[in-house]
């Protein structure tokens, strides 16, 4: 059975390898199939392994993966693409999905049985990122609510059922902003830079841009403008049919160079008023309890606005099995761990090390040739040969080995979406369980918001008058994945969530340190980590309108300065993409994500061959 499962599997995979080099017009195209996200970069993609049953619905989902790589291979640019590459997080977030739906439109508009691939694996998709779910305008998430409205306008074709109630909660609010924006859309499809220039104005009209930084970007390449997409992209495609269901992670992979450069430049100017960082002043930094109190002003210069919440009554502390229902969350946790397989390799391997460091350093030791204690069994024979002999006894000496708990803080925001927050869960599975063999406890924590654009806080604020400064203007969303007294084996579900497409949103983090920190510090271990992954600034579109442009980031560096200086919590990041040693005295910076699982052992395992931070005191500077 199994030979005939292969004889079909394998000519299907040659009639899709043959079918993308066609779509693609790129007769050198590698195709590889694999359980890792779909994806494509220059001659080389790959595509979900199908499955030996090949059902109808797992041929159109396959095919329509195929079909979407190919398509953006061939129609998109991604010089032009960056080229107006929006700097808030949600700018960007719909300027992808928006190019998305353009690639797959010029394909579906020529070809029907492609189009059709193409919706089965929308509607995956659509729910996959929980759009079925979707209950009031304000829990939408607008990236892909305006690529359906998009493709709607390009193909003519209807949001796909899981999509239509969330579609149409936002439909007339959007058509009433950008409905002149959706017909030159349409008007322009087959021209990439007249595309993106629309996609601009769009994401402009919906308040959605950092104009001074997206100004200096439009202009800062005078002859980018020869820089045209594909000539191919208006002729017809190539004949056959196939399929494709693309991912937003490619079109968010192809960019994330040029997302972290956009990064570094927003933050470099705060970086020059860092020299007169001021801290807390007073010599009483404990209260009663002996808990390290947080100083109430955490601005170093006077002159900046303390930080503050507009509001805290919408925040939430959830967790993460009250967040999604028990099937889904299954099969979640089933797709991570299809991915988590390619890397048991290299990091079981770190795991391991780290396991037989943290064994030795609890390894007892005995004292021998005592008067008293246990019988020393092993040295009777000297009574025997000798009756003059005085019994051996032992005693067993448990070395110092100080009760450790660690935590990992993941950013949830929707810069980690795709391979990032996929690797950082793998990561956060298999440290989970290392540490727990080792009887070290370890919580796992997620930060995120509720909504994109403010939500219920920034309706408040609107209704109470719109008064200046209004501080942090979102709902937080803390995620606990993992307790730290909660075993591994009842939470290892919980990690799944984080692929959820819809759960990744906005990051604060300064406040997400302060909440791990307190909630680090209420624990009896003696020794306490906190490891930050991250992969940038924090980012609040909401809040950030409406206050100081380094509103977050200089919060955030006063957090870090505080817990680095006052703190006893032994505190390191991991920067995926990001510089983050600018932020933090330890700290890492991973370009490539796969280094991350290696990246968080390696340096766990260098933090227990350090003495334990026994008062204050500053971390060592990252290598």
């Amino acid at each position: 059975m199994a030979r005939d499962d292969k004889n079909i599997v394998e000519p299907f995979k040659r009639a899709i390898t043959g079918t993308m080099r066609a779509l693609a017009r790129d007769p050198e195209l590698e195709v590889s199939f694999g359980v890792q996200e779909p994806s494509a970069s220059g001659h080389s993609a790959q595509v979900t392994q199908p499955p030996r049953d090949l059902d109808a619905h797992s041929v159109a989902m396959t095919r329509g993966e195929a079909d979407s790589l190919a398509l953006k291979l061939r129609h998109h640019n991604a010089k032009t693409h960056a080229r107006r590459m929006p700097a808030g997080e949600i700018g960007r977030a719909v300027y992808e999905a928006v190019e998305q739906a353009r690639c797959e439109s010029l394909g579906a508009r020529r070809m029907k049985g492609l189009a059709e691939n193409l919706s089965v694996v929308l509607e995956e998709r659509c729910r996959a990122r929980g759009l079925h779910r979707i209950a009031s305008q304000e829990e939408a998430p607008l990236a892909d609510i305006l690529g359906l409205l998009v493709r709607e306008k390009l193909t003519g074709q209807a949001p796909p059922p899981s999509a239509t109630k969330a579609v149409d909660m936002s439909r007339k609010w959007l058509e009433h902003k950008i409905g002149e924006d959706l017909q030159a859309l349409a008007d322009n499809i087959a021209n990439q830079d007249a595309f993106s220039k629309v996609m601009r104005t769009m994401i402009s009209h919906l308040e959605l841009a950092d104009e001074e930084t997206d100004q200096t970007s439009e202009t800062s390449d005078p002859d980018a403008a020869d820089d045209q997409s594909d000539p191919d992209q208006a002729e017809g495609e190539a004949e056959g049919e196939s399929g494709e269901s693309g991912s937003d992670d490619q079109s968010e992979a192809d960019s994330f160079d040029e997302q972290a450069a956009d990064d570094d430049s927003m933050a470099a100017d705060s970086e020059e008023s860092d020299d007169d960082q001021m801290m807390p002043s007073g010599s009483d930094d404990t209260d009663p309890s002996g808990r390290m109190r947080r100083p109430d002003n955490m601005f170093g210069n006077r002159r900046e606005p303390q930080y503050k919440a507009y509001t805290t009554e919408f925040d939430e502390i959830v967790d993460a099995a009250d967040l999604c229902d028990p099937e889904e969350l299954a099969r979640l946790r089933t797709q991570l761990d299809q991915q988590i397989v390619h890397l048991k390799g290299v990091t079981g391997k770190l795991a391991n090390r780290l396991q037989r460091k943290l064994m030795a350093q609890q390894n007892r030791a005995w004292e021998f040739d005592l008067e008293e204690g246990m019988l020393d069994t092993a040295r009777l024979s000297r009574v025997v040969t000798d009756p003059m002999q005085p019994l051996s006894f032992k005693i067993e000496h448990e070395t110092q080995f100080r009760d450790t708990v660690v935590t990992l803080l993941i950013d949830n925001s929707g810069s980690m979406r795709g391979r990032p927050i996929g690797i950082a869960a793998m990561s956060a599975d298999i440290l989970a369980q290392t540490l727990e063999r080792c009887a070290v406890k370890t919580e796992i924590l997620g930060f995120t918001t509720r909504t994109w654009k403010g939500g219920r806080s920034r309706e408040k604020w609107l209704s109470e008058g719109k008064n200046t400064n209004p501080g942090r203007l979102n709902d937080l969303r803390h995620i606990v994945y993992k307790g730290a007294d909660a075993p591994w084996r009842r939470a290892r579900k919980n990690l799944g969530l984080m692929l959820r497409e819809g759960l990744l949103k906005e990051n604060i983090d300064g406040e997400a340190l302060l909440w791990a920190h307190e909630r680090l510090v209420l624990r009896p271990e003696q020794r306490r980590i906190l490891m930050v992954i991250s992969d940038g600034a924090p980012v609040d579109d909401s809040t950030l309108s409406v206050n100081s442009g380094n509103y977050l980031e200089r919060h955030l560096r006063d957090v870090i300065t505080w817990i680095e200086t006052f703190s006893t919590v032994e505190l390191i990041a991991i920067g995926i993409g990001h510089d983050v040693t600018r932020y933090y005295k330890r700290a890492i910076t991973l370009v490539d994500v796969e280094q991350l699982g290696g990246a968080v052992l390696n340096e766990l395992a260098a933090l227990f061959d350090e003495e334990p931070r026994g008062g204050r005191g500053k971390g060592r500077n990252a290598a």
